[in-house]
């Protein structure tokens, strides 16, 4: 019998696209998963929606909680660490996207293959799509095999890709579901690898993605994308978004590799040095973006104190 998928469905204000999401379930090549939705929606469209499919497939086949009101990030923790909710591999879910057929089974067969007590995460491209379904391309190729010192660096995996094993879930409950952090997908993608385990990117797209004007977050493929991020990191952002990230790290060294808990020592050291070791200890440490481009402002970033 194949291994058990929930499905880690957040909604919010989800009318206008849900049905289509959840159709795309309803049409995956693997059969044996469960939806498991937690709705923060301030009306009942999205609720009623979320009902009407469930009385489609029955209650062994999806449950609805009360998101905790917090933001998306706390919403998808809340799924993620939530003890009710048992499974084999675990997928997170956005509410506007559609799914391809063999998303389920892709990431199953690749999780497969990884030791059960070994922590596993696979994320994937994606192909975007307008709020229409039309095409718009695809999002970029990551290249360099994701690892630690590049999740220090970015987030290679979008939320709405990625999928994890038991042991991967066992690291998002111990950690808990209130702490601090950026974005549910960039923390599980730093917690996993930080911890030494395997992270795979698919360069076969799994989801269309779709791009539209209620985005929490998108694609960022544009140069307009790329201007506002450089923006971004000039004001501070990436300097805010590291502190976030290495206080909700720490306290989890004993969970790491030593080479890894050297590297998160030797980054967060350097960050806080003056004009040459701060350079010299933050390119030191071995953190990495996917792009020269990237690597590039990461420099820059060090340079003018902005990491």
């Amino acid at each position: 019998m194949s291994r058990t998928a929930a499905i880690l469905l957040c909604t919010y204000d989800g009318e206008s696209y849900l049905p289509a999401q959840l159709d795309s379930f309803d049409s995956q090549t693997y059969s044996n998963w469960i939806v498991h939705a937690s709705d923060d929606s301030r009306g009942s469209g999205t609720r009623a929606i979320l009902e009407q499919y469930r009385q489609k497939w029955g209650p062994a086949r999806m449950s609805i909680w009360r998101g905790p009101q917090k933001g998306f990030a706390a919403n998808f923790l809340s799924l993620a660490c939530n003890p009710s909710i048992d499974a084999d591999i675990y997928f997170f879910s956005d509410q506007d996207d559609i799914w391809k057929p063999a998303k389920i089974d892709r990431a199953a067969r690749w999780l497969a293959s990884i030791p059960d007590d070994v922590p596993a995460l696979y994320c994937s491209r994606t192909q975007l799509i307008d709020e229409h379904g039309n095409s718009l391309g695809y999002s970029p190729l990551f290249k360099r095999q994701p690892c630690f010192a590049n999740a220090l660096a970015q987030n290679v995996g979008g939320g709405n890709t990625m999928a994890f094993n038991r042991a991967a879930r066992d690291l998002l409950v111990k950690t808990g579901p209130h702490t601090q952090i950026v974005a549910h997908d960039w923390w599980t993608y730093l917690l996993v690898s930080a911890c030494g385990g395997h992270v795979h990117y698919d360069g076969c797209p799994s989801i269309l993605y779709r791009q539209h004007g209620g985005n929490l977050i998108g694609a960022n493929k544009s140069a307009r994308a790329r201007l506002y991020r450089l923006n971004m990191l000039l004001k501070g952002h990436l300097k805010a978004w590291n502190d976030t990230h290495i206080e909700a790290l720490m306290p989890h060294q004993s969970m790491m590799p030593p080479e890894n808990r050297a590297k998160l020592n030797c980054f967060s050291q350097a960050r806080n040095r003056s004009f040459f070791p701060r350079v010299w200890g933050v390119l030191g440490s071995g953190i990495c973006r996917q792009t020269v481009m990237g690597n590039i402002g990461l420099a820059a970033a060090a340079l003018f104190n902005r990491i």
